[in-house]
């Protein structure tokens, strides 16, 4: 069999040997080119910073005992901790709340669907920053000062520094009851998918929500009264000027995580509308002729076909929420981007800076790419 240039199968091989050619070719002279830059101005390079003492002081670490005597790598991984901490929970409130609102949009009540209407309307158009903005300075100048705290049954304390609340002491026995958690998230999936098995095969339903919220519940808690019950409180106390003790939300994350809630609901809600009128109507109408309430025709008819049409976009929304945490810079919330930006500023090393933010974000893009694929690939209707 001759090889010709001709052969479409043959000349695609050769244009991609050429364009990876090329694009190696490229990476190579940018590199050589960076490092002859750097060695000539006699910048150091590498990762090397990451092991120095960082001197950051950093006021939101609520995952690691961080202290400004710790390295670069630890004041790093606060601001990835944070990231994530706001990425994940933006993305479930936003997800119930751009939900509930793109259902309102369709709501037969007049004045609902045109609040819904108009709440869409107003978050899409207002840039994030601005609201970003909005709420920060709402929190700091409308709340009280620490010794004029809005107390409530001396355990809680909100004022301009954020929610004081009581947190338990750690204990050792704690990873027991962590253990436990896991173990009834383990047990309450299982359960779950013999629960769908189950109807799938005989019709016959079984209560799998309340036995999984059962397990979730009391796994860990038979883990924490089978090692002793050790539980000790911190507190929140004023000392001083601030409050010392308890955890802290504070205005910061707060005003974040509702400026990207609210802004991200917004599209999300059109995402679902747009998926809910994609059903043919005639499915709702039989359900509806079955005797089905219109709640258990929404959540057993329609919106188990609408999210074929949902999943996709909403995967967008979700990579916006993640990367538009970046902004948290503008209100001062210590994020990957804040704390990477002030260690460039001390150590001069820009390239590793913003290389690690890089690899940050793009590996929590891929993570969350990957997850939705898997689960559109999931729910995607099979011909057999």
């Amino acid at each position: 069999m001759r090889w010709t240039f001709s052969d479409p199968v043959v000349r695609g091989v050769v244009y991609q040997v050429l364009m990876i050619g090329l694009v190696a070719w490229l990476v190579g002279w940018l590199a050589s080119n960076t490092m002859h830059n750097l060695e000539v101005r006699r910048i150091a390079s590498g990762f090397g910073f990451l092991s120095r003492e960082a001197g950051l002081p950093i006021g939101d670490s609520p995952f690691i005992d961080y202290t400004p005597e710790r390295s670069y790598l630890a004041a790093l991984l606060v601001g990835v901790l944070n990231t994530l901490r706001v990425a994940v929970i933006g993305v479930v409130l936003a997800t119930l709340l751009g939900t509930a609102i793109g259902i309102a949009r369709l709501s037969r009540n007049w004045l609902l669907a045109r609040c819904a209407r108009a709440y869409v309307e107003v978050m899409r158009n207002l840039p994030l920053l601005l609201q970003l903005l909005f709420w920060w300075a709402l929190f700091r100048e409308s709340l009280p000062g620490p010794r004029e705290a809005i107390r409530i049954l001396d355990t809680f304390f909100l004022s301009n520094r954020g929610f004081k609340y009581p947190l338990p002491v750690p204990e050792p026995a704690h990873a027991w009851v962590l253990a436990g958690l896991a173990a009834g998230l383990v047990a309450a999936l299982a359960v779950a998918r013999w629960a769908r098995a189950r109807q799938a095969a005989t019709g016959a339903q079984f209560p799998a929500g309340w036995a999984a919220l059962g397990l979730v519940l009391g796994c860990p808690l038979a883990a924490f009264l089978a090692s002793g019950a050790p539980l000790e409180w911190s507190r929140p106390a004023l000392r001083g000027f601030n409050f010392a003790g308890g955890g802290t939300l504070t205005p910061e994350f707060a005003a974040l995580l509702i400026g990207l809630v609210t802004y991200t609901a917004a599209f999300i809600a059109e995402i679902v509308r747009s998926g809910i009128q994609a059903v043919p109507h005639g499915q709702s109408e039989a359900a509806l002729s079955l005797g089905l309430p219109r709640g258990r025709v929404l959540s057993l008819v329609v919106l188990p076909q609408a999210l074929r049409v949902i999943v996709p976009p909403m995967t967008s929304q979700y990579l916006n929420l993640a990367k538009n945490s970046s902004l948290a810079v503008a209100i001062g919330y210590p994020d990957l981007v804040s704390i990477a930006n002030t260690t460039m500023n001390q150590t001069g090393q820009a390239i590793e800076g913003v290389a690690i933010i890089m690899a940050v974000y793009l590996s929590i893009s891929l993570s969350i790419s990957l997850f939705m694929n898997w689960y559109n690939r999931r729910i995607a209707l099979v011909e057999r």
